[in-house]
């Protein structure tokens, strides 16, 4: 299940990109069949484990072209452990809303980031996300340890983008499907619904639409996404450096 939007993120074959709080790989393996090349930085080393684990096997099915274009690294979003300007493309996918320090993160992925290159940001959406905290404080942190630390607008996350030195661009909601299974949890407990027997039936409405995207399933998706979407997707360009000494030069001038 894929959040980020390959065609706005602009990928290439052969770029190197950063999947920052990768998880288990959703989006490094959309980013090997893609032909790019992709480092996964989470800080749980229990996740890289699992996405090696994955990656190889999907490398014998076939499902991935091999494991030679990916590497695995635990890493601090605040400190991440790679040079400047290293990376063609970034994908941050839900993970600043653990951050306590999210803007530090911000400006650490700008660091890293090539001038030129494009990062998408995925953040859980802000109207979908306060109905969850509403239901239940079980559902977010202190209460959960590493759990969501704020709620985003859309505003708040461009403004943090521009503050690091980032141009924000193109945005969009995804998951609207999403949305009512989290309602549903936190209305009945969100630590421990698993086995009520309305969540696993929706739970087995996700994983079918998940497996086989019916028609039915996508058009409701698509329909629903700008009000009901889980997630945001903010994509956003690190200036060239003509640009950012253009710009200077153009504000000295202003100022004389």
């Amino acid at each position: 299940m894929l959040t980020v939007d390959y065609q706005r993120l602009g990928l290439q074959p052969g770029e190197l990109v950063l999947d920052l709080g990768s998880g288990p790989g959703r989006h490094a393996f959309e980013t090997l069949r893609r032909g790019a090349r992709v480092v996964l930085c989470d800080y749980d080393t229990g996740e890289l484990a699992q996405a090696r684990i994955l990656s190889s096997a999907m490398a014998e099915t076939g499902e991935i072209p091999s494991t030679d274009a990916i590497a695995t690294t635990q890493g601090d979003g605040v400190y991440l452990p790679f040079p400047d300007d290293t990376f063609d493309r970034i994908i941050a996918a839900e993970v600043l809303e653990h951050i306590p320090d999210d803007e530090g993160a911000i400006a650490e992925l700008h660091r890293v980031l090539k001038p030129g290159g494009i990062i998408a940001v995925t953040i859980p959406a802000w109207f979908p996300e306060k109905i969850c905290w509403a239901l239940s404080e079980e559902y977010h942190a202190p209460h959960v340890p590493g759990g969501h630390v704020r709620i985003y607008t859309e505003n708040e996350l461009r403004r943090k983008l521009r503050d690091a030195g980032l141009k924000p661009g193109d945005a969009h909601h995804a998951h609207s499907l999403h949305s009512p299974y989290w309602w549903l949890r936190c209305a009945i407990d969100p630590q421990h619904s698993d086995d009520h027997p309305l969540v696993k039936a929706y739970l087995k409405l996700l994983t079918w639409d998940i497996v086989e995207r019916p028609l039915v399933t996508r058009v409701a998706d698509k329909v629903l996404n700008p009000v009901l979407g889980k997630s945001l997707i903010v994509y956003a360009r690190k200036p060239e450096s003509d640009e950012v000494t253009g710009r200077g030069e153009r504000s000295a001038r202003a100022a004389a």
